[in-house]
């Protein structure tokens, strides 16, 4: 959460970070590894939840205008999923999304866990690509501040995911 059109958190911002940081919207595990997007509010987002950054990737980064002409962001998981996992820019993007999230598990320990803090949009896209069998329908809106999906790999293969929500006086997409 900024204040456009600047790269920095708001307070606001900040203060809903910390909030998910000290485990009001549920249960914070401990994390190996703390990475997020080059953009300078994904480090300021993880700083803000108490988490020191292991690691930054570009490829992480809100999406181009060849992928904002199939998918539309933000809109539900269903509608989401149904550019997501065709042909074209965003399926390709999706798809990498996927692939960093692979190698990003692969790298952790037998039980290990990972912090990704990424953006709306690319959060969905890695999400549907891993899990592309998955009711997206059931999951929902688009991803809104501090929100997440946890993912569960067994070796290269992801196996499950969860959900990670703000209540509904919490929850936005776009300030």
């Amino acid at each position: 959460m900024r204040g456009k059109p600047g790269q920095h958190l708001s307070q606001a911002g900040i203060d809903l970070a910390r909030r998910a940081g000290n485990g009001e919207f549920g249960p914070v595990p401990r994390y190996d590894l703390v990475i997020a997007s080059t953009i300078p509010r994904a480090f300021e987002t993880a700083i803000a939840m108490g988490f020191a950054v292991t690691a930054q990737i570009e490829g992480l980064t809100a999406f181009d205008s060849a992928v904002l002409t199939q998918y539309r962001w933000p809109v539900d998981f269903g509608e989401a999923a149904g550019v997501l996992l065709g042909d074209g820019p965003a399926g390709d993007f999706a798809r990498q999304q996927a692939d960093i999230l692979r190698v990003i598990a692969k790298s952790l320990p037998e039980t290990g866990a990972a912090l990704v803090v990424s953006h709306g949009g690319v959060v969905e896209a890695g999400a549907v690509a891993l899990r592309p069998d998955a009711d997206h329908q059931a999951w929902g809106p688009a991803i809104g501040y501090v929100e997440g999906v946890r993912l569960v790999f067994d070796g290269e293969d992801c196996v499950g995911e969860e959900l990670l929500r703000v209540g509904p006086d919490d929850y936005c997409v776009i300030n």
